[in-house]
């Protein structure tokens, strides 16, 4: 039973550095085909400008009757849907990129830290995915609605397509990241920076900086601060919650027999 993981933990550690290099560039060569082949296929169906009509939905709803978004760019109409097709490209590409990621750094790790990695590369990717979407079904309607509301009779409502797309990525970028709390959580837990007592210590104070953060990069309006802030407390607790979990499973074998021995 030893001199398998033995063999396992010291895979690839005698590799040449010219090799590294190889195998980088092929993981990095998988990856971008992996977005192209997602950007062709859905510049094929649904196409640019139906991805961009879905992207714009919430805001349109949202807008006086017989309103729409407006181009100030001779060339907008046409790059925008495109710039969409590729970040939508990229989200569907995105469980490719990250296996190539674990791929080329997989070889060169123990066993034990293997049983890490991988668990929170797929979590990151679906903590991400789910802020996004959560930002996309939820957020964004409550946002839109309470900013019209506050719209002046005398003011037509029409923004600028490129405005709208920098927005958006902004928001999406913002409660992808924000989302990603229990991963940073258990990985500061696990590496030992921070201890267990100390993240439930961090509580109070962590509430703070979630309600700051959410003040500083969304709108300035109640709704979608509250739905930044309120989400990060919890995927907090949560990731205190999964570090116990982890550290407890991912300990190395020489630290699993000494605490069975304790």
């Amino acid at each position: 039973m030893g001199a398998p993981e033995s063999r396992d933990e010291l895979e690839g550690s005698e590799q040449p550095f010219v090799a590294h290099l190889i195998e980088l560039r092929d993981r990095l060569i998988r990856a971008v085909l992996a977005v192209v082949v997602c950007f062709g296929a859905l510049a094929l169906w649904p196409g640019p400008s139906m991805l961009y009509d879905l992207l714009a939905a919430p805001l349109v709803a949202h807008l006086p009757a017989g309103t729409t978004l407006i181009a100030t760019n001779v060339i907008s109409p046409f790059l925008v849907p495109l710039k969409i097709t590729l970040m939508a490209a990229f989200m569907v590409a995105l469980p490719v990129v990250l296996y190539q990621v674990w791929a080329f750094v997989a070889p060169g790790l123990y066993t034990h830290e293997k049983k890490l990695v991988l668990p929170l590369v797929v979590s990151s990717t679906l903590l991400f995915l789910l802020g996004v979407a959560f930002c996309y079904f939820f957020v964004f309607g409550q946002v839109f609605k309470f900013i019209q509301s506050f719209a002046p009779k005398s003011i037509t409502a029409a923004p600028d397509i490129e405005a709208y797309l920098g927005f958006v990525l902004s928001m999406f970028i913002a409660f992808g990241a924000a989302f990603e709390v229990p991963v940073v959580v258990v990985v500061l837990a696990r590496m030992g920076i921070v201890s267990i007592e100390k993240l439930k210590g961090f509580r109070a104070y962590f509430i703070v900086v979630a309600f700051i953060i959410a003040a500083v990069v969304t709108p300035p309006d109640v709704i979608s601060q509250l739905a930044l802030a309120i989400p990060m407390c919890i995927l907090y607790e949560i990731g205190i919650w999964a570090a116990q979990v982890f550290i407890k499973h991912t300990q190395a074998p020489d630290a699993a027999a000494g605490d069975g021995t304790a």
